[in-house]
């Protein structure tokens, strides 16, 4: 390979990791959302950083090389990658996104931990998480998504998993509307679905990773058959570079030892604030239709406790 072209592979990669909703996100965040566009050496350095953020404040570059076991140029390879000139400048943002919340202060709910303990760090993880989105949501972004999803003839919501679930959940907001709407959690079936839809049509992806090669396949083929793609995952994600429009959802998690809840948490606050745009753009007509819907809710409840 001749060194133009991997001059611009490099560059490729430097702004697919630059993108502008990753430039305004947590650090940490973002090198995770980015971990497969690094080289293998360089993830062991961003493996570093993720696991002991602030060790990584107290030590120099060649100490960082030396524990993480590769050479001080890979370090460097690594934080030019991220945007940044030079280690003082990586340090120095990473200090300023540490000091901005308690990212790892709940990561983990260890087997040593008291029950007592257990469902405050869940809930805090999760109030961080949902309060750190909230303050890195690009308004204009999510205006767009709204205007999208108010002029769709069709929505189609997928999600593989844990993501499937919120997928189902947001169909049963949105079918409300008014308009035709389904949730896909199968991939084969993501897959046929994708190629029949229209130009006015809408697909909503989740995925907390944004990774899964079913469901970048069926958003590939969404869009080749002229469909939007709203994606609600991780910013700077191969997923994310597939779609239309990317609100991204960057929540720290450890799979490891549990199951994503946070991300799941902030995925569905974001469904109820699109949903609530939605309402709103429809105008009074709209307004008029979702309070008979909840009507009928009200006429199946028994009478008589507070109501």
């Amino acid at each position: 390979m001749d060194m133009n072209k991997l001059t611009n592979l490099a560059h490729e990669r430097k702004e697919a990791i630059l993108t502008p909703a990753a430039e305004n996100t947590p650090l940490l965040a973002r090198i995770e959302a980015s971990f497969d566009l690094l080289r293998r050496s360089e993830r062991a350095v961003a493996d570093f950083v993720l696991a002991q953020p602030n060790e990584v404040l107290n030590i120099s570059i060649a100490e960082l090389a030396f524990r993480v076991g590769v050479s001080q140029p890979t370090v460097a390879r690594f934080v030019n990658a991220l945007g940044f000139s030079g280690f003082k400048d990586f340090k120095l943002r990473l200090a300023q996104s540490l000091a901005t919340g308690v990212q790892f202060v709940h990561r983990d709910v260890s087997a040593d931990d008291p029950l007592s303990e257990v469902a405050p760090k869940v809930f805090d993880r999760s109030i961080t998480a949902l309060m750190s989105v909230r303050n890195q949501l690009d308004g204009a972004r999510f205006a767009e998504a709204v205007e999208l999803l108010s002029r769709a003839r069709r929505l189609e919501f997928y999600g593989i998993g844990n993501s499937g679930i919120v997928a189902q959940d947001a169909q049963h907001k949105f079918f409300r509307f008014g308009v035709p709407s389904v949730a896909y959690s199968d991939p084969h079936t993501q897959g046929m679905a994708a190629t029949l839809l229209q130009p006015d049509d809408v697909v909503v992806a989740l995925s907390a990773s944004g990774r899964t090669e079913d469901l970048l396949r069926a958003c590939e083929l969404a869009r080749e058959a002229g469909a939007h793609v709203i994606a609600i995952t991780a910013s700077g994600s191969a997923l994310s570079r597939i779609a239309s429009l990317t609100l991204g959802a960057d929540v720290q998690e450890d799979p490891d030892i549990y199951a994503p809840m946070s991300s799941r948490i902030v995925h569905l606050t974001i469904i109820d604030a699109l949903s609530v745009g939605v309402a709103l753009a429809g105008g009074p007509e709209l307004l008029k239709r979702l309070e008979r819907t909840k009507q009928t809710l009200r006429d199946k409840r028994i009478r008589g406790f507070g109501e």
